[in-house]
């Protein structure tokens, strides 16, 4: 198993693992508007993703965000996107991903990074404590969506 930095030229298959991440997510799939939003992010260089391959195959994605810590005065990284299609689950690989997007928070002195799951995510909410995150139970979380 390789955990690389993603290329230009892994954008069709890459276009295929999140269009399937999407739905799982209940979004319509649209892989012409995936391939179009992962190749801005590609280009603009405003997001980092890294891909699990094995034998030319991208078997899972994480994607991360830039954000700014004011009190800390460093980079502080998003972890937004996590997925294993789902044929390949259990076999360690989004722990092999968290711990790529680990080495990218020290490469760029950031000082951590965060990530937002739903209480009801069973799988996730077992994994990120035994990759190293915490729980933050005192912070209330709000949102603003533009309609």
């Amino acid at each position: 198993m390789i955990y690389k930095k993603v290329a230009i030229e892994d954008l069709d298959k890459l276009s295929i693992l999140f269009d399937a991440y999407r739905v799982f997510y209940k979004k319509e799939t649209d892989i012409a508007a995936a391939k179009f939003f992962l190749k801005e992010r590609l280009n603009l260089k405003d997001s980092e993703i890294f891909v699990a391959e094995e034998n030319g195959l991208l078997l899972g994605f994480t994607q991360l965000y830039p954000l700014f810590s004011s009190t800390r005065m460093k980079k502080f990284w998003l972890l937004n996107d996590l997925y294993v299609a789902v044929e390949h689950r259990g076999k360690g690989i989004s722990k092999g991903l968290i711990e790529r997007a680990k080495i990218l928070v020290k490469e760029t002195n950031a000082c951590g990074m965060f990530l937002e799951t739903g209480r009801d995510n069973v799988i996730g909410n077992k994994l990120y404590p035994k990759t190293g995150f915490t729980l933050n139970e005192v912070s209330n979380y709000y949102e603003w969506t533009c309609k």
